[in-house]
Formats: structure tokens, sequence, C-alpha cells
């Protein structure tokens, strides 16, 4: 076993005095030492409720004869974080969990891992480390919030953001916006929506790592539990067949994950996260992949913010394993890879149908006969921008406009308010990218205003930062090169024409390429926003949103 390194042997004498130190018997340190890495916190709705799963877990290692050690994670939450300086410390945890649980399960010898996160960084940041650290690893998450009931419709935390839009626009009262206020979230868990948290969940299950439910259970119900125990268990049989990350993140597993990922209509964030954690399990994956998968993936899911399903609607209706057996209907699914059940993907979905079609659209009947997401290049994005097309109303899938530029959030959103956006305009926000945030900020307070103020189907929204996966309309974001290394929307100007051309994959600039030059002539680098502390650092190290924003030594690949 791997964790004999720390136990066994004369010269492990002090390593066996500490485990004493910790109250273990000789016949715990006998057993695999499996590292349960839990993101536990009481500040996150998605978290709280992770110590009850940590413990289902421990008391499903040890009834098949492992011995669980438990120990944390960080996480923020996107939502309280949302709006202010605290969205720069968002995107930038990914890394510092994937570091630091590299750091305990190396440190400490196990001999494999339960990683339990729920939201959004956590769960790419224990994926990123189940790869380089490459131990036997399954997932289990927190699961979903339930939907809030208001006027009785189902909503969401996106919700809440569009109703402070529709307040600051008149239309709705205080007294109704306090009612939002205390309804939309009515449990713990995840948001309800298919946002970020719920989409990598939701992946760790296509791409293998999270066993049958892990994205959709919703998080009071008993049946987490019993997944949890389910997840302790089973990663005793991994450790016994040796069943690595690397064994099941392969690069077929990565396309199916970007094929369920269009299925779905995910978040635009997991075009950051899936690449990042690719890179870690060596698999090459490029922006164009995109593209070429979401041509021959229909859409089969409009769930919120798209549409008026929750994730309790596509866990009733079968779950992720449901979606894929749609998509293998078609070819479109790799069913040979292994997974954390020890089984293949193909062997996992043969008898999981489709229970709901108005939920999971057969494979015959989409929503749209594409991807939910699509990856734009043109002389405004060299490199690219991302946008979440199952989510863009039908008349702003082509559209032209004067843009409206602002260097940071906080102007567009006093713009947004105070009336001084108007139909037509395609609102532009720089400097908001991995550098120069620093931190990439989460642009969902301005795409809700923009909603929430009843232009939702006449602005677009463009920037060098990424969105909320409970964003909205024609938000195209990760625009790379970003502003603040000198990308060609660092040289947008006020009233320039911006040419927005989803189905054909294009995003322009209406300016002369000699123009552009002279405007880069003049450009002048800003000085950094932050320069002390852990931003300052990341800052330094990370490269551009199309490539995941991950962090390299510079002049290293």
């Amino acid at each position: 076993m791997r964790s004999d390194s720390v136990k066994v042997g004369d010269a492990q004498a002090p390593h066996r005095s500490l485990f004493n130190a910790l109250g273990f018997t000789e016949e715990e340190r006998k057993r695999p030492l499996i590292g349960i890495v839990t993101s536990y916190n009481e500040i996150v709705p998605g978290h709280m409720n992770l110590d009850k799963i940590a413990e289902a877990v421990k008391l499903g290692v040890a009834m098949a004869g492992g011995t669980p050690v438990l120990f944390p994670a960080i996480a923020v939450c996107d939502g309280i974080a949302m709006g202010h300086i605290g969205m720069k410390y968002s995107l930038v945890t990914r890394d510092l969990i994937a570091d630091s649980t590299e750091c305990m399960a190396m440190a400490h010898g196990f001999d494999g891992l339960v990683c339990i996160p729920n939201c959004d960084k956590n769960v790419p940041g224990l994926l990123m480390a189940a790869a380089r650290v490459n131990i036997p690893t399954v997932f289990v998450s927190g699961g979903p919030m339930l939907a809030g009931h208001v006027h009785g419709c189902k909503r969401s935390l996106s919700s809440m953001f569009e109703a402070v839009g529709s307040y600051a626009a008149g239309t709705i009262t205080k007294e109704e916006l306090t009612e939002f206020e205390e309804k939309v979230c009515p449990t713990c868990g995840s948001c309800s929506g298919m946002y970020t948290a719920n989409s990598m969940n939701c992946l760790t299950e296509a791409i293998g790592m999270g066993l049958k439910g892990n994205g959709t259970i919703p998080a009071v119900y008993s049946e987490r539990i019993r997944l949890a125990k389910h997840a302790g268990m089973k990663i005793m049989e991994l450790v016994e067949k040796n069943i690595r990350p690397r064994d099941i993140m392969t690069d077929k597993a990565f396309k199916n994950a970007l094929t369920v990922d269009m299925a779905l209509g995910c978040s635009t964030n997991t075009m950051l996260h899936i690449p990042a954690i690719a890179k870690e399990a060596g698999v090459e994956l490029n922006m164009e992949m995109v593209n070429d998968l979401s041509a021959k993936t229909p859409n089969l899911c409009h769930l919120a913010p798209a549409g008026p399903t929750y994730m309790e609607d596509l866990n009733e209706a079968g779950g992720v394993y449901a979606v894929m057996n749609e998509l293998s209907k078609k070819g479109l699914i790799e069913e040979d890879c292994m997974t954390a059940n020890a089984t293949t993907i193909g062997e996992n979905i043969k008898n999981c149908i489709n229970k709901d079609p108005e939920v999971i659209r057969p494979i015959d009947n989409p929503y749209q006969a594409t991807g939910g997401i699509a990856v734009l290049k043109g002389n405004l994005a060299p490199d690219t921008g991302v946008v979440k097309q199952s989510a863009v109303a039908p008349e702003m899938l082509v559209h032209e406009g004067p843009a409206r530029v602002f260097d940071c959030e906080e102007d567009a959103i006093a713009a947004i308010k105070g009336g001084k956006i108007v139909a037509g305009d395609v609102v532009v926000i720089r400097y908001e990218g991995p550098k120069g945030g620093p931190g990439m900020r989460e642009m969902l307070n301005p795409t809700s205003a923009i909603a929430g103020m009843g232009l939702g189907s006449t602005v677009a929204l463009i920037t060098d930062g990424r969105f909320s996966g409970a964003s909205r309309g024609a938000s195209i974001g990760h625009v790379s090169p970003e502003a603040a290394v000198g990308g060609p929307i660092a040289l947008v100007q006020e009233g320039d024409i911006i040419s927005i051309d989803i189905p054909n994959r294009k995003l322009d600039v209406k300016v002369s390429d000699e123009e552009m030059a002279k405007r880069r002539e003049a450009w002048v680098p800003r000085e950094p926003k932050i320069t002390t502390g852990y931003l300052a650092r990341y800052r330094e190290l990370v490269t551009s949103g199309n490539r995941g924003a991950v962090l390299e030594i510079p002049g290293k690949k």
C-alpha cells in the first residue's frame, strides 16, 4: 500500500507514534488510509451540509475495510462574493484548492481519496488535484438546492438578481423584492439552476469520476446520504483494483464531458475548468473541439436560467445518465471509458431511460440541433470568446450595435441602473480578465440588471471577464487576448459598431485594420490594480481565459 511509507518499518516508528497521538489503533493503521477532503464551512449554502456527507462517506469507507481520514478544503460562495472585491477571490481559489489537496495527499501517503465539493471552484479544483496526484479517487458532492417558489412559479438565485434589476426599473415593488429575497433559496445546496456548480457536478458523472446521481440528487434528500456511503465503499474497490483518475480522465472521457456539456446547456465557466482539468490529466484540449462537438450535439435541456426547469426536475427525469443514454442513440458517447464505478460508461447508462421528455428532450426532438455553448472568433476575439447560446434570445443570435465601453464592472452597473443603456447597445466591460481583474470576476450583476430592466432581448454584453452560470442573454465572455495584455478589446472606443454572429461563430468590431493599428500604437498598459498578496502572485502566473486561466511559470508551457 502507498500508505506503508508512513506506517510500516522500523524507520516509521516516529510516524506510528503520531498515529497513536491521533487515537489510531493498530487495526486502523493496517487498513488502507483514505483521505476525505471536504469543503464544509458555514458561509456557503452549498457546503453547510457537507459535514453530514463526510460522516456518511467515513462510514462507507469503514464498512468496506478502510480507515477514513478527514481534511479540509476552502470554498468561496460566488453569490455572496458577487459584485464587490470578493469576486476577485473566486476563480483564484481553484488553484489554491488543487495545490493544498495535492500537498495533503502527498504529505500523508493516502491510498485513496474521496472528494466532497459542491460549489463552483471546488469541483474543478479537486478534479485538478485528483488528476495531478493520480491515486484512486471518487467524487460525491453536496447536491443542488431545491427551487424556490414565488407567485406560484419555481425560482432560483438568478431570479433574485434579476428582481433587483426589475426593482431598479420600477416594475416591481419593494415588498415584491423582499418576497423574492425570502423565497428563492429555500434549502441548503448548490443554487438550483444549471449554474457552474451544478454544471461541474453533472460533468463529474459524464467524465466518470462521480457515481450516478452525483450531479442531480437534491442536497436535502436522504438519497444523497446513501450516495455518500456508497462512494465511501466504492473507493475501497478502486484502491483494490488500482483504478486511478488518469485511467478514467482520458481524452475520450473529456470528449464525453464536452458532449454532455453541450446537451445540458452548462455554464460557460466549464470552458475554463475542463481545459484546466485536462491539462493536469495530461490531455491536450483546444477550443476548436468545442465548436466541432457543438455542431453535432443537440441541446436536450433548458434548465434555469435558459428555461423553466430545475435540477430537481432533471433528477426526476433520470439525471445525467438518462441524458447520456439519449446521446448514445446517435453514437455521441464514448461508451468504453472506465469510471469510478469500476465499470464502463456504456454499462452505467444502458438502462437509464428518459422519464420526462419535457425536461430531457428526446434525441430526435431537441431544443436546438447544436450544443449549448459556442466559441466565437474575430478581430475582437482573435483567440476566443465564449457564449451560452442556448440562453440567448433568438433575435440576439445575430446583432450589431454601438459599443458602450466600461473599464470595470462597477461603472457598467451604474450606467445600466441609471438608464443610460438603451436597446441595441453592446456593453463592453474590460480589464476584468484573469490578469486585468485580477481574478476574472463574474458579471452576474450587470447581466441580471440588463434582464431585470427588460433589455435582455435587445442588449448584448461582452467582457474579458466571465459570467455566472446564472447569467442569460447575449453574454459573451472570456474574450481573449484580454485588455490587460493589449488584446483588441482594449482598443474598442465608445460608439464603435460591434458585430455578433453566433450561428457563424463570429465576433468583430467594425473598425479598419489601419485604425486598430493606430490605436495599438497609442495604447499604454495599465498599472496593476492590486500589487500585494495572493492576487498579485496570481496575476503574474495566470494565463488567458482561452487556455483555462491556468497558472504557469512565465516562459514555460
